[in-house]
C-alpha cells in the first residue's frame, strides 16, 4: 500500500481463509495475524464490522485511525459507484 503523494508505502499480503458473499471476508495478514469482516444489512445501507489484531510496532489507537481510513476510502467508493 503506498500514499497517493507516495510520501510513504509498505507491504500488505494475506490469504483469505473464509469469503462467504455477502456477509463476511476473513484473512490472515503475512505476519499472521488476523482481520474478519461482516456486512449486516440494513435496509438500504450495510454496517461493515472489521476486527483486527493489532500488531506490536505502533500504538493500537494509530492503528485504528488507519483501519478506519481504509474504511472511509472504501465507503466513499462504493457510494460514487453505485450513484453512477
Amino acid at each position: 500500500m503506498e500514499a497517493k503523494d507516495g510520501s510513504f508505502s509498505f507491504d500488505f499480503r494475506g490469504t483469505y481463509t473464509a469469503v462467504n458473499p455477502p456477509t463476511e471476508l476473513a484473512y490472515t495478514l503475512g505476519d499472521n495475524r488476523k482481520v474478519s469482516i461482516q456486512f449486516v444489512a440494513n435496509g438500504d445501507e450495510t454496517t461493515v464490522i472489521e476486527q483486527f489484531e493489532a500488531e506490536q510496532t505502533n500504538p493500537v489507537d494509530m492503528q485504528r485511525v488507519g483501519w478506519q481510513a481504509i474504511l472511509d476510502n472504501f465507503a466513499a467508493y462504493a457510494v460514487r459507484t453505485h450513484r453512477s
